[in-house]
């Protein structure tokens, strides 16, 4: 009696090896951060983050920076102390700012005024950024003064940053820094989201946002110092715009990404909790 033929196997009960690790990727938590890194257009908000902070912050910081005659610091000086770059990529730095004696003097209350409105187009556009990050609606219109409280500690926080010289150099001074910055991007993500995410949600994406923070300033250390020197040579004060410019973009992308990372690792911890406490259960047998 012949046979009775079998029908031939489904090609999706045994996948190639390729497409197995294709599913793996996709299911593991780094391919879950990279489809919502997409969703929520991380370099295109980070590009914003950039535009807004150069067009409409950095002016503001740079009158707030020169508030502080006495130690003759001003924006140029604080933002090569944030670059981390050379003493000569400073130099080149220092052209595009005016002295903090002639910001103060060329300041009215009207351009005062004029900055800080523009600047909370700013705190709106990193509001937007996390809420897109923790998949919340917008906040009602009325929650606006969230985002003045929110510019008005950042402008303090780095007037503290921009005129404080004590530790500054010193792996205290670094410690001190990165504890402030966790501090207050674990506050800036809480203030700006309204409460809607609890507190211990928040503390790993204020973590990895510091942390990124300085990861940056030694990429900047070993990349900036160096291509601002060559993109002045180049292109003149032009280039080094550029390089700042791009500075920023990269502060936005650790702004943002910090945030992501911070979420999918608070989701990811019960989960690797549960599969450590059942791997030891195991074992103990």
């Amino acid at each position: 009696m012949p046979k009775k033929a079998l029908p031939p196997a489904d090609p999706e009960d045994h996948p190639p090896a390729r497409v197995r690790l294709c599913r793996v990727l996709r299911d593991s938590p780094a391919g879950r951060g990279w489809r919502r890194s997409k969703e929520i257009e991380l370099g295109q908000r980070s590009l914003g983050f950039a535009a807004l902070g150069f067009l409409t912050l950095v002016p503001l910081l740079i009158v707030v920076s020169a508030a502080d005659p006495a130690h003759g610091r001003g924006f140029a000086q604080w933002l090569g102390d944030g670059l981390g770059v050379s003493r000569d990529a400073r130099q080149q730095v220092a052209q595009l700012f005016a002295r903090p004696g002639q910001v103060l003097q060329t300041t009215t209350a009207f351009g005062l005024a004029a900055l800080a409105v523009f600047g909370l187009s700013f705190g709106a556009a990193v509001q937007t950024g996390y809420e897109k990050v923790w998949d919340l609606p917008p906040a009602r219109w009325y929650a606006r003064w969230r985002q003045v409280l929110w510019l008005a500690v950042l402008i303090g926080t780095l007037y503290v940053t921009a005129t404080t010289t004590l530790w500054r150099h010193s792996a205290a001074g670094t410690l001190t820094a990165t504890l402030s910055a966790v501090l207050f991007f674990w506050w800036s993500q809480w203030m700006l989201l309204g409460g809607r995410i609890a507190l211990r949600a928040l503390l790993p994406g204020a973590a990895l946002t510091a942390l990124g923070l300085l990861g940056l300033r030694v990429f900047s250390r070993l990349v900036f110092s160096p291509l601002i020197a060559s993109s002045a040579v180049t292109y003149g004060p032009f280039g080094t715009v550029l390089v700042v410019q791009s500075w920023l973009v990269g502060v936005g992308v650790v702004v943002f990404d910090g945030a992501l990372l911070g979420r999918l690792v608070h989701e990811e911890l019960p989960t690797m909790a549960k599969a450590l406490r059942e791997r030891a259960r195991h074992r103990g047998r």
